[in-house]
């Protein structure tokens, strides 16, 4: 399988990536100094709900999908979907753990929030957040179980496969090969995964949750761990809030022992993740080491 790269400079693939996702970036940069005028001018009721549900499908297509694939294309002679990340896990376990894991690490990505919302933010920053809230909130407003249904594909489903494909399976991919470090590219990646949602409220959860779906990433070789996580955090975000829309502005309270407890049972499923992995920057990214059964991303 050697020989499977158009471009193997990191340098370059990090050139091409942005230019797949400069248009997308635009619309992003445009959309940032647009934001109060369209929140205060754009009402959400009924009419118009189910037509922001889909925009936000069509969204994560052309946001995410999108420059993911056109990135594999110019990259990749061929197998574009197995190089960005979607094969096997290592081991069969690692997509239980890595949902388990973030499940777990639910109470401290809470906290986080709470933190985060002591953050003195600037008023555009504010009006922004509440924008976003209104928005998410009429979203996930439930009259039947279609809705439910509707949502999950949106909010949960469509994210967690565009967003792992471009944030890890494209960007991270490459970061790490630019850095020639693991963990700089995981927590570079996970800076603008948080970043590039443009909820600043959000901002310390978002980027801890970019880190272990990174870290589940990398240490299982395949992209599908870290999309079950996704999926698995998105999905029982979109449930609470259907039940519970207070939560769309507000972190839930946890007790300080069900924080330390979660916190620590995570933390030794991460630990056991790690230890049984056999991934290893000289594995996936050092030429010489690689043959037809290496595991490789590079």
């Amino acid at each position: 399988m050697l020989g499977h790269l158009r471009i193997s400079s990191p340098r370059k693939q990090l050139g091409v990536l942005f230019l797949v996702f400069s248009p997308q970036l635009f619309l992003l940069i445009v959309g940032l100094f647009m934001s109060n005028d369209l929140g205060a001018s754009q009402k959400i009721d009924a009419s118009n709900i189910q037509q922001i549900k889909w925009s936000q499908a069509l969204s994560s297509v052309l946001f995410f999908f999108l420059p993911a694939y056109l990135f594999s294309l110019f990259t990749f002679k061929g197998r574009h979907f197995y190089f960005l990340g979607l094969k096997k896990a290592q081991q069969l376990n690692n997509y239980i753990f890595a949902v388990l894991g973030i499940l777990f690490m639910l109470p401290l990505v809470f906290y986080l929030g709470q933190l985060n919302s002591g953050v003195n933010l600037p008023e555009w920053m504010k009006k922004m957040e509440s924008s976003t809230g209104n928005q998410l909130e009429a979203i996930l407003k439930v009259n039947s179980k279609w809705d439910i249904l509707v949502n999950l594909f949106i909010i949960a489903f469509l994210p967690a496969i565009c967003e792992e494909l471009f944030f890890r399976g494209a960007l991270q991919r490459v970061l790490i090969h630019y850095f020639k470090n693991p963990w700089v590219g995981i927590i570079t990646a996970s800076f603008i995964f948080s970043t590039l949602h443009l909820q600043f409220a959000g901002f310390l959860p978002r980027f801890f949750l970019g880190i272990l779906l990174g870290f589940f990433y990398w240490y299982s070789g395949s992209l599908w761990p870290s999309i079950a996580a996704h999926f698995a955090n998105n999905a029982l975000q979109v449930l609470v809030i259907s039940f519970y829309p207070e939560y769309v502005k507000a972190n839930p309270n946890m007790p300080e022992t069900m924080l330390i407890a979660a916190s620590l049972g995570g933390a030794a499923l991460l630990y056991q993740y790690y230890k049984q992995s056999k991934v290893t920057y000289e594995s996936v990214y050092e030429p010489e080491t690689l043959h037809e059964k290496s595991e490789f991303i590079a």
